[in-house]
């Protein structure tokens, strides 16, 4: 009815004003006015789109209209992409006598798989195109498992597992496909912008909404990214200014009926009527008390105490350049172990950290020759000042300071071809210089490091793309201060796709991890009431790897339900592997762990990701790793100690499980009402546990865990569009939570496992337009 309506009135009172189209997005079926959906002009006269026209994109208000001015007449396409709708295209003719009318109605989609990613090649790819798998995380994900941080979130995707290594501080670390935090890149907007130092506690330092998206690549095939980038990559995707429009949130929640915990967030969007510029805010504020889960007087999660402030800006000095400006700030404080009303150094065990972070980055974009070429220039800075004490009997001498700046500079150049010796292509090079100066001094356990890390890198690589075949070549070669020789890394993908339903792709890369410290080294871990330090080996010699993938991926209908099966393959060959050897103590006293290499590893495995939809009634998805995480001969991780106790050995890479998953189920069976339910399983796996509450070092076999979450959602429509939804639900419904922790001041607090919050129950309210 509404679109008949628009019609008449169009045809009753004809728009005279030419050059211009004039457009409407609804749903199909119901007719609902759609704001926010972006339309973008992607053919004009059956060509390329001109330079003046690609960056003249449209947002549709709140009634769904939306319209472009001043154009040349001719035959036009248009395409509409809205959140939780299939992308629609249209072509209208555009003449200077009259307004051309052009309505959208957008089919629901129960999943995304046009979306489009950059994590894959370094440019704007749809997923479907994408050379490597692409796996997505959105607002919709976190809003489902009702997270707050990225930490929250990173368990809701196959071959991701983030685990806690920490009883005091809660010091979080992703794995992916099985390997431990530091052989995976966590980037900002494609940035390196994560320092050892910062990666420390990140995860719980990015609050999810600053996040557009998180886009996840599992394996090496993304190793254009630079080191590090073994396991995987994680890019954070920030929010961009597209409309006008703001959302805050209040949540409170209570562990276990035992400690409390607020979090407040805002978000304010605020952008030109004809794009030129816009700017997008974000705040949050969280404060959690300590909980002690066994009754002992220590914590299992610390007091912590976090605000967040950060910005996104764009400005289009012509129809063909963007400038992007960014700036986020973090002030933390964060604290564990007992006696919270003490200062730290008349406590039995205390971790504490204070940290001040400021970062930002500033980057250009130019088109030119009908966007066929892009020219790209960036830099990101990012300074982190921590005080912290990791100390335990009174010790007054734990106190440490540690500065640490990282900057990134580069620049990259995408060039499309007609025609490359056999087929058209698209050619990417660039370069990219990132230093990282880290002082940290920590006077009682007799540390002052300082490391100067630098690395100069450059990539090259050409993706050819024929009817139903794509290849991708690339190269990237590195030259990093701590390693003598050049370090060269090639990619290969292949992208098989003989329709839009079904996708195969082969994948082979190569990386490298450097001998300098990681997150873990700045971290002390207290064991038995002293401290452990990790150092490094003399002659450690960077570890190198050599990795494999294979997947397909296949969307088709069942009835009226919607299905997607993604199933993956990997094989990751690591050579020089670094390893934590307990050395005893040094002339000092200290406790000390060092990394060394050992002769290899390998990490193989399948993840299966299965999604199935009936629109809004029902949507469902699981992910499932079953993997072998194994090094090729036994390695010591206690050597011989001076009372006599043997070499303790293990082949089996500790606290990484051969079995573990997620799922989750969202229902919206009215308008207004709407819940979700989540889940992630842990299978069992070895950690080690070392003296001090124990009498002596033991590796230990864990049980299996599976933690249950509910999410209630009531949306009230209140005035001029704003909404209103109340919330309530309950996380870890089972309490599922390690039961043989550590108590006392002697305990071990790096023998830490399994989900890293108990039942917990939550109430909050949103409000947003």
């Amino acid at each position: 009815m509404l679109l008949c309506l628009s019609m008449i009135t169009y045809a009753v009172n004809p728009i005279k004003e030419g050059n211009m189209i004039s457009g409407h997005v609804i749903v199909k079926g119901t007719e609902e006015n759609i704001p926010y959906a972006t339309i973008r002009i992607i053919s004009y006269n059956g060509g390329s789109v001109p330079d003046k026209y690609r960056a003249s994109g449209a947002v549709s208000n709140d009634e769904g209209q939306f319209e472009f001015r001043h154009l040349t007449p001719g035959e036009y396409t248009l395409q509409v992409q809205a959140m939780g709708y299939k992308t629609q295209q249209k072509s209208v003719t555009v003449s200077k006598d009259f307004t051309a009318v052009l309505h959208f109605q957008m089919e629901e989609e129960s999943f995304m798989t046009d979306e489009v990613v950059v994590s894959a090649n370094r440019n704007e790819v749809n997923r479907r195109e994408a050379p490597v798998v692409v796996n997505v995380m959105s607002a919709k994900l976190f809003e489902a498992v009702n997270s707050t941080d990225l930490a929250k979130s990173l368990n809701f995707q196959s071959g991701l597992r983030v685990e806690n290594n920490c009883q005091n501080c809660g010091f979080p670390q992703v794995r992916i496909n099985g390997l431990e935090g530091p052989y995976s890149q966590i980037l900002i907007n494609s940035r390196p912008i994560i320092s050892a130092l910062s990666g420390v506690y990140g995860l719980e330092q990015i609050p999810v909404n600053m996040i557009e998206r998180v886009e996840v690549v599992r394996g090496g095939g993304s190793a254009l990214f630079g080191a590090n980038a073994v396991g995987g990559t994680i890019n954070i995707i920030t929010k961009d200014p597209v409309s006008n429009s703001f959302q805050v949130s209040s949540m409170m929640s209570n562990m276990n009926g035992k400690s409390w915990e607020q979090y407040m967030g805002g978000n304010v969007s605020l952008v030109a009527k004809d794009n030129s510029y816009g700017i997008a805010l974000y705040e949050t504020y969280r404060n959690r008390n300590p909980y002690d889960a066994d009754g002992d007087g220590f914590s299992e999660l610390g007091k912590l105490n976090m605000n967040t402030f950060g910005m996104r800006a764009y400005y289009r000095p012509s129809y063909n350049s963007r400038i992007n400006i960014e700036y986020h700030t973090t002030n933390e404080f964060r604290r564990g172990g007992n006696k919270f009303d003490l200062q730290p150094h008349e406590t039995d065990i205390t971790e504490q950290t204070k940290h001040v972070i400021n970062s930002g980055g500033l980057s250009y974009d130019h088109y030119w020759n009908e966007a066929k070429h892009k020219m790209s220039l960036y830099g990101s800075i990012q300074h982190t000042d921590r005080n912290s004490y990791y100390g335990a009997q009174q010790n007054t001498q734990a106190y440490g300071k540690t500065k640490d700046l990282t900057w990134v500079l580069g620049g990259m150049y995408v060039g499309q071809m007609d025609n490359c010796f056999f087929a058209p292509a698209t050619f990417t090079g660039g370069f990219e210089y990132q230093d990282n100066s880290l002082h940290d001094v920590m006077t009682g356990y007799h540390r002052d490091m300082k490391q100067n890390v630098r690395v100069a890198g450059t990539f090259i690589q050409n993706e050819w793309r024929m009817n139903q075949l794509a290849m991708l070549v690339g190269l990237r070669m590195d030259k990093h201060n701590l390693i003598d020789k050049l370090i060269f890394s090639p990619r290969v993908n292949l992208l098989y796709k003989p329709t839009d339903k079904f996708q195969a792709r082969l994948t082979y890369s190569t990386g490298f991890r450097a001998p300098q410290a990681y997150d873990e080294d700045l971290h002390v871990t207290a064991v038995g009431g002293e401290g452990i330090q990790i150092k490094l080996a003399d002659n450690l010699r960077e570890e190198r790897s050599n990795s494999y993938s294979g997947s397909v991926d296949w969307t088709l209908p069942i009835g009226h339900w919607q299905a997607n099966i993604l199933l993956e393959g990997f094989y990751t060959d690591l050579r020089h592997v670094f390893m934590l050897t307990n050395i005893g103590e040094d002339e000092n006293g200290d406790i000390i762990k060092e990394r060394r290499n050992a002769h290899g590893a390998r990490v193989y495995g399948a993840n299966l990701d299965a999604k199935i939809a009936h629109g809004r009634e029902a949507q469902f998805q699981l992910g499932f790793t079953a993997q072998r995480s194994r090094y090729t001969r036994d390695v010591v991780w206690r050597e011989e100690t001076e009372e006599g106790l043997p070499n303790l050995t293990t082949r089996r890479m500790p606290r990484t499980p051969d079995y573990y998953g997620y799922f989750t189920f969202t229902s919206a069976p009215t308008n207004h009402f709407d819940f979700s339910l989540s889940g992630t399983y842990t299978g069992k796996m070895i950690v080690p546990h070392m003296a001090g509450y124990i009498d002596e070092d033991r590796m230990e076999n864990t049980p299996q865990f599976f933690d249950l979450n509910l999410k209630l959602n009531y949306t009230f429509i209140l005035h001029d569009h704003i909404k209103l939804q109340l919330n309530a639900g309950v996380q870890n419904i089972f309490n599922s939570f390690q039961k043989d922790l550590d108590k006392g001041e002697f305990r071990d607090s790096g023998y830490f496992y399994g989900p890293t919050q108990p039942r917990t129950y939550f109430i909050g309210v949103k409000i947003t337009n």
